[in-house]
Order: structure tokens, then C-alpha cells, then sequence
């Protein structure tokens, strides 16, 4: 197709349904030509006044009880320490708006190129503590609160976990934004603002996962800024009709406001603070009086709730109609409400919209963005008058994909009768885009249908399916995997036909990393200090430059430190046994090793295998003698995720591993030398707990199933050693630390389909393939942790077709857990371990992963903020 541009449509207004009141959020303003207009009064005492905050011991009392008195509306002797931390956040709050107004005046002064993160999920942890690490100002809180009467760790665990996401693609995110300040590029996130989150896990005396809503939000939350004159107006149902020059008109339907709700993000030693938006859904028109009048009460607020429950909840269940329709519309919103602030903020440079490239990249985290694609095609073409053509060319220059799984069913689809409802314009643009795509796939391929049915953006069947991974890797510049071995499965398998057809050039590998400022210092204080006395470089220094760990090596061969590095481990796996103590009444041993998987419940991720070897060690156990015994480590075994609530499976995973634990905990002949336990309602702050105290860690996912895996990462930068597959980012890690610090099992992943391909045609009885994975699935069959029936399904997964490969993996598993305990008996050599470990994991900061991002995909460039200067 050809256009022709209409030069007087760029830069106009958007039409009248999206409507925003133009946000300051800073002062002075600075127009296009880069004019600073300061407001009334003296313009030197502004200037004084926004140099910053004093960072004092006094000036934090005075802030503190300034807030406890003005903000809480409190009196000293009526403060508990909720009401403290609150006092405490809102006071650092006023030291990252100074931070935050100087980062964005810097933005609009200097007009670099912007990056904007898109991700459903952000899971960001607690606040307090990671602003004051990045802020400088922990030593300041502590001694100023603890002369108020409050200690700071009290204060702290009076914060709750923002529910913004689930697993390792929000803690990805998180960790990202972070890097992006610490390392000062302009880089923005837009997500969602759930009431909710996914859920608050609990666990029933059964062993059942129970699920409950999560009102995290139900005390004032700190570290938002409410944006009420940030709105855009987002359209769901109603009609839409084409027109003949290629453009739709879409009206009628429902209208939703997306509110728009800041969270600053600090930048560790810098000023940069930049910013997560999130969205929160509200209706158009709320309170319906007319029908509350006439006595219809649902119908008076109907609108409200069904726009409401937009953003309620994280991850709806999609096993519904209802649910899986909210997704959708939670997809489209978000991409929606993100474009147009995006856009807003574009225009307001005054530049040309063909321009858009050169000043903004998206990144789709994931599939769940990828509804911008078509909705940034509905603007250009719908109301900024582009042809298709050229307003494609932006596009495609605009966004970059991030995929994160190989595995075909978890590839997101949406139904075409679905989105024809919803977004009956966006189901128009889509059919347009696969059209024009498969002509000129047609053209390189004349004749071959298999091809263009496999790289169709639509699947046949019925229903007909939208595949939103083919749209996000047509629709981007550059896709990529997070891990080496997965970056290259993605090109040889769900897109390489999408390779073949637009070169290599444009699918690459960013490797997955994690900020070591709360992965390390923040998490394992301790650690971090000795790490900093050793290298006799300053932390600020090391933190920002993670390859200076490799000057711990030579100290590994030092008795006096390992002496220090283990007693570290032995605090930090007291304090995760108090926590323990204090949450479940449960006691736990810390003379033993540690062993830990923490992840969301997923077959792929093989928490049964996991489960199935801690029974196989209590069988073995149970058959030793006295003597024999007194010759085994002790272990002590821990579980933590989430399974999603529609995830049977799963939640019987979790069903087992409870009541495996209820048994072998009270065993008088077995409870000295293993115990095991699974923490409800995981989260960060309980990962900050667990990962400083493991010795080992477990990333056992099938070979060619884990995408990358950052919980890795996470444990052994804290010295633990891994247990794990050649799998995700477990392989680069071995690379980095040495294979003879890994213990390695498993079949490989070429292996992986042959298996499966044996288990269907060439299937070989449990007992004869596998005889101790048997045995243990015997007993559980037999009714030795609770009704044998509950758990029939989930051993049929491994009986039949055993899709994950637990039974080619179960012996060779084994092998590896003794493997562990034999190199655990050394403990000098152990340690040793520990500290190469730690010191070879410089590879996997997030610095450098977001920076590869910058350079190789955004073309973003760091924009620090000058220091604010005394005014004249």
C-alpha cells in the first residue's frame, strides 16, 4: 500500500474521546524551544528552595514528626509502628519528589530518546528500605527513628509487599526499572494497578491452597503519587466501519477513564528517580441516580463495578467467559492508557508524529502488550491520517519483544469471536496486518501453504485464533529470549519460520539479570559489608560494578575469611528459622544444610520431582540403621510459590508436599536428620528471607522449558551453590562460576522430544524403567501421606504420559542430591564453593542486562541529572 501524509493532521489534537489535562509535575515548565516559564514570586527563591533535602539526623526528626502531626494527623503518644513507618515513608517520599521533579526537568530540558518497559506485572517488594539504600540515607533513618522511641527494623516489616505481580517476569521488571535509574537512562514502566493482586495464599489444615483477596492497598500506600488530572478515556464493544481510504470509525460500546497512579523509582547513587505508571479503571459515569431512584440499586452502580473490576485482580481466571473476556479488556486498557500518555507526551515536544521513532521505544514484556501494536496502527491510521504503509514503518520501529517461554501452550491466543466483540476495530486492523505480511510471505515463498498456515497471525480451527506471539514478532523491530540456550530455541523452534523469512539479525539474546543493590546488599546485609571490607572498595562502587567481585577468589583460600563468610550463612539461616518460629509456631534446625525451591507452582518447573526425592530420602532413611544414620547430613527442605487458581495440578503439588511434611516432621526415627516445610503466601520480602540462608537451591525444569530462571541468579550471587538442569540461565551461570561448583543432572534438551516421542509409541512400565521413582509413587499410592485418591491424578501424569520427564530424570536426580551431600561434608571445601560462587556471578546484574537493552535495542542513551547549584 501507498500513502500520501497530510502534513496539517501531524501534531494535532487526539480526537475528543481520549481527553487528558495536560500534567506540570514539575517546575519551572519549559516550553518547546527549551524556555524555562517559573511561576509567581521570586525565581531565586524557587531555585533555593528546590535545591534538595537536607540529609541529617536532625532535619530526618524534623521531617518524621512533621508528617506523624500534619500528614497522619497523630500525636506522639498515640504512634504505634505502623503509623510510624508511615511517618517514616512519607518523609524519604519527600526526598525522592525533589529527586523525581529534577530527573523529569532534566528530561524535558535535554529531550532524549525514551524507553518505556510495558509489563503486566511488577513485583516490586517492599519500598522503605530500597529507597533508603539508594537514597544514602539508611544509617540516618535508623539513628533518627531509634532517638524518636521505634526501631527501623519494626518499622520496615510494617510495609506490605505491593501485590503487582506473581513471578519472575514482574520480579524482572522491578529489577529493570531499578537498573534503569541506577544507571541513568530515561526509562519509564506502565503497568496496572491492582486492588488485589493475584491472591493471598493460605494453606488449609488439608494442605489445600486456599486463595484470598489481597487488600494490600487498604492503608494508605506512601509511594504513589495519584495523578486525578492524568485520565484517557478507553473504548471497549460498540461498531466499527471501515472507510475507503483504509481508515475504521469505532463508537458506540463502553467507555472506561484510566487513572493514572506514579510510583517513583530512585536510582542507587545518583539523583535519577524515574517513573512506574500505573493504571487504575474507573467508570465514565459512576452513580447511576436516575435508577437508584426508581429503586433498581445494582443497576445504579452496574457501570461502576464492571469498569472497576478492570484492575481488581491480577491474572484473572481465564477458565471462564467472564474471566478470560476481563483479561482481554485488562490487556487492552493498559496498552491503551499507555499509548495515549506516551503519545501526549511526544506531541508535547512538537515534533512530527513520523518523528516517533527517533524519540520513543516500547519493549513488550512479553506477549500480554502486544494489543499496542494494533492500537498504535488505530491511531496513526484512525486519527493521525497516516497510510497504512507509513504508519507501519513506525510501528515496526517503535516496539521490541521480549519472549519469555518455547513452550506451545503457554504461547498467549485470543479468540477471534472474542476480540470481534471487544475490539471490533483491532480484529479489522489484525486481519490487515496478517494480509499484507503473508503476500509478502507468499512472494519469497510462492506456493507454500504449510508455511503461511504455520506463520499466519491467525490459527484456524474453531474458534479461529489470534496468535499474539507471531503479532508481537511481525509488529517489533528486534525480538529476543532472555537466556543463551533460549534465545536459540526461539529460533529454531516457535519462530523459526519468522527467522528464515526476516533474518537472524533481527532475533537475539539478552541474558536475564537482578539488582544486586536488594538481591544482595538489601537481602544479606552482612554480606555486603564484608564484601565491601575486603575489596576495600567502596559499596556505592561495587554495587554499580558487579565484575569487582571477582576479587573475592584469592579469599577463598583464606581460613579467617571463610571462617566470617560461613558465620554469616549460619545468622542468616537463624533468622529465616525465627521467622518460621514466629509465622507458623514451627521449629526448625539450623545445623542442617538448606535446601530451597521457590518459585510459582508449574508442572515444567518440577516442584513433584522435588517432592517425590525428599520422599525417596525419607523411604531411605526410614530403612537405615542407627549407625548408618549418625553418617547422613541433615537436611532441611523448603517450598514456597503460588499455583495458579484454576491449576489442579498444581495445587495438588502443594496438597502433597503440606501432608509430606506433616509426616515426616513427627517422625521420631527420621525428624532429626530431615525435615521439610512449605511458607504460605510467598513474596519478595519472604525471598529476602530464604535466599541469604540456602546452601543449595534447586532450578530442575525440564531440560528446554525454563526460559531463564532469575531465582538462580538470586542465590548463588548470596553463595548458595545450584542444583539444576542444563537448562534457561542455569548453563551461563556454570559458565561463569565453573561447572565443578554446579551440580549438574538431567537429560539434555536435544533429548527432550525423542523421550517423549519413547513414552507414547515405546512406552516401558514405571517399575522396569525407573524401579526407586516406583517405589516412592507406590507409597504414595498406598495412602502414606494421606487419602491415596486426592493425589491418583497427579501420579498419572508421571504413569502415563509423563510429559515433564520425571521418570527419566528421577535416577539421575538422586545421583545429584548425593553428590551434594557428599561435597557438604567438607565444609571448608564447601565454603570455598560458596565464595567462588558468589564471586563469578558479576555477569548477571541487571545493569548490565538493561544496558545491553539500551545499546543494542532502544538506542537510548543515560541523561544524568546535573547537581542542582546554589542560586545566585
Amino acid at each position: 500500500m501507498t500513502s500520501t501524509i497530510d502534513t496539517k493532521s501531524i501534531g494535532k489534537p487526539q480526537r475528543a474521546r481520549r481527553h487528558v489535562r495536560t500534567l506540570t509535575g514539575y517546575l519551572p515548565e519549559v516550553d518547546a524551544t527549551g524556555k524555562e516559564h517559573w511561576p509567581r514570586g521570586d525565581e531565586k527563591v524557587w531555585k533555593e528552595a528546590l535545591r534538595g533535602v537536607d540529609k541529617d539526623v536532625p532535619s530526618v526528626t524534623k521531617s518524621f514528626v512533621n508528617h506523624v502531626q500534619t500528614s497522619l494527623a497523630r500525636q506522639a503518644y498515640n504512634l504505634d509502628d505502623l503509623g510510624a513507618y508511615q511517618a517514616a515513608a512519607l518523609s524519604v517520599r519527600d526526598n525522592l519528589i525533589v529527586n523525581w521533579n529534577e530527573t523529569q526537568l532534566n528530561y524535558t530540558r535535554k529531550n532524549p530518546k525514551r524507553a518505556y518497559y510495558l509489563s503486566l506485572e511488577f513485583l516490586m517488594g517492599r519500598t522503605l528500605d530500597n529507597a533508603l539504600l539508594n537514597l544514602g540515607l539508611k544509617e540516618e533513618y535508623r539513628d533518627g527513628v531509634k532517638k524518636l522511641g521505634f526501631s527501623i527494623e519494626d518499622i520496615l516489616d510494617k510495609e506490605r509487599d505491593a501485590a503487582l505481580g506473581n513471578g519472575g517476569l514482574g520480579r524482572l521488571a522491578a529489577c529493570y526499572l531499578d537498573s534503569g535509574s541506577s544507571t541513568e537512562l530515561p526509562l519509564w514502566g506502565y503497568g496496572l494497578r491492582y486492588k488485589y493482586g493475584i491472591f493471598q495464599q493460605l494453606i488449609s489444615p488439608e494442605g489445600n491452597q486456599l486463595e484470598a483477596p489481597d487488600p494490600w492497598l487498604e492503608n494508605q500506600n506512601p509511594w504513589e503519587l495519584p495523578r486525578l488530572d492524568v485520565t484517557y478515556e478507553v473504548r471497549f464493544y460498540g461498531q466499527s466501519e471501515r472507510l475507503a481510504n483504509g481508515r475504521g470509525i469505532w463508537q458506540g460500546g463502553q467507555e472506561v477513564v484510566a487513572v493514572a497512579y506514579d510510583v517513583m523509582i530512585p536510582g542507587y547513587g545518583t539523583k535519577t528517580t524515574n517513573n512506574l505508571r500505573l493504571w487504575e479503571s474507573r467508570p465514565k459515569r459512576g452513580f447511576d441516580l436516575n435508577s437508584f431512584n426508581a429503586g433498581n440499586y445494582e443497576g445504579a452502580v452496574e457501570s461502576s463495578n464492571t469498569a472497576d473490576a478492570i484492575t481488581s485482580v491480577l491474572y484473572p481466571n481465564d477458565h471462564t467467559s467472564f474471566g478470560k473476556e476481563l483479561r482481554l479488556k485488562q490487556q487492552y486498557f493498559w496498552t491503551a492508557a499507555s499509548l495515549a500518555d506516551i503519545i501526549r507526551r511526544f506531541k508535547q515536544q512538537g515534533k512530527p508524529m513520523n518523528q516517533l521513532p527517533d524519540y520513543v521505544a516500547i519493549q513488550l514484556n512479553d506477549t500480554h502488550p502486544t494489543l499496542a501494536i494494533p492500537e498504535l496502527m488505530r491511531i496513526l491510521i484512525d486519527e493521525e491520517d497516516f497510510g497504512w504503509d507509513q504508519a507501519w514503518s513506525i510501528v515496526t520501529n517503535v516496539f521490541f519483544y521480549t519472549n519469555h517461554t518455547v513452550l506451545p501452550e503457554a504461547l498467549e491466543k485470543w479468540p477471534v469471536p472474542l476480540i470481534e466483540h471487544v475490539l471490533p476495530r483491532h480484529l479489522q486492523i489484525i486481519y490487515d496486518i496478517n494480509l499484507f505480511f503473508l503476500q509478502a510471505v507468499e512472494r519469497k515463498y510462492p506456493n507454500d501453504r504449510e508455511r503461511l498456515a504455520r506463520m499466519s497471525l491467525i490459527e484456524e480451527g474453531f474458534p479461529k485464533q489470534v496468535r499474539m506471539a507471531h503479532l508481537a514478532a511481525v509488529g517489533s523491530r528486534k525480538v529476543n529470549g532472555v537466556a543463551e540456550l533460549h534465545s536459540d530455541l526461539v529460533k529454531t523452534t516457535i519462530l523459526k519460520d519468522f527467522v528464515d523469512f526476516e533474518g537472524v539479525s533481527k532475533f537475539s539474546n539478552v541474558t536475564n539479570g537482578i539488582t544486586p543493590r536488594r538481591w544482595l546488599d538489601q537481602c544479606n546485609p552482612e554480606l555486603s559489608d564484608l564484601i565491601t571490607k575486603t575489596l576495600k572498595v567502596e559499596k556505592t562502587v561495587w554495587l554499580k560494578d558487579l565484575a569487582k567481585l571477582k576479587g573475592l577468589i584469592p579469599f577463598a583460600e583464606d581460613a579467617a575469611f571463610r571462617k566470617e563468610w560461613a558465620a554469616i550463612k549460619q545468622r542468616n539461616k537463624e533468622r529465616l528459622a525465627h521467622y518460621v518460629q514466629t509465622t507458623l509456631g514451627l521449629t526448625v534446625r539450623t545445623d542442617a544444610m538448606f535446601d530451597v525451591q521457590i518459585k510459582r507452582l508449574h508442572e515444567y518447573k518440577r516442584q513433584t520431582l522435588n517432592i517425590l526425592g525428599v520422599i525417596h530420602r525419607y523411604l531411605t532413611l526410614k530403612a537405615m540403621t542407627p549407625e548408618e544414620k549418625k553418617k547422613v547430613n541433615p537436611r532441611v527442605v523448603f517450598f514456597a510459590g503460588k499455583a495458579a487458581p484454576a491449576y489442579y495440578i498444581a495445587k495438588l503439588t502443594i496438597r502433597l508436599i503440606v501432608n509430606v511434611a506433616s509426616k515426616i516432621n513427627t517422625d521420631p526415627d527420621t525428624k532429626d536428620y530431615l525435615q521439610l516445610y512449605f511458607l504460605p503466601d510467598y513474596s519478595v520480602s519472604l525471598a529476602e528471607v530464604l535466599i541469604p540462608a540456602s546452601d543449595i537451591s534447586q532450578h530442575i525444569s525440564t531440560a528446554g522449558t525454563e526460559a531463564s530462571g532469575t531465582s538462580n541468579m538470586k542465590f548463588c550471587l548470596n553463595g548458595g551453590l545450584l542444583l539444576g538442569t542444563v537448562d534457561g540461565a542455569n548453563i551461563e551461570i556454570a559458565e561463569e562460576v565453573g561447572e565443578s561448583n554446579v551440580f549438574f543432572f538431567g537429560h539434555l534438551t536435544p533429548a527432550v522430544e525423542d523421550l517423549r516421542y519413547q513414552h507414547i509409541y515405546h512406552p516401558v512400565p514405571l517399575e522396569e524403567k525407573c524401579p526407586g521413582l516406583a517405589r516412592v509413587i507406590e507409597q504414595v499410592a498406598a495412602g502414606l501421606f494421606g487419602d491415596a485418591e486426592i493425589y491418583e491424578p497427579l501420579l498419572n501424569t508421571i504413569r502415563q504420559t509423563d510429559y515433564y520427564l520425571l521418570s527419566d530424570d528421577f535416577d539421575s536426580y538422586i545421583a545429584a542430591l548425593g553428590m551434594v551431600d557428599e561435597a557438604y561434608q567438607d565444609q571448608d571445601e564447601w565454603v570455598k564453593k560458596s565464595i567462588k560462587t558468589t564471586a563469578n556471578m558479576g555477569k548477571f546484574s541487571s545493569d548490565r542486562a538493561i544496558l545491553e537493552y539500551a545499546e543494542s535495542f532502544w538506542n537510548i542513551e543515560p541523561s544524568p541529572v546535573e547537581a542542582p547549584k546554589k542560586a545566585t
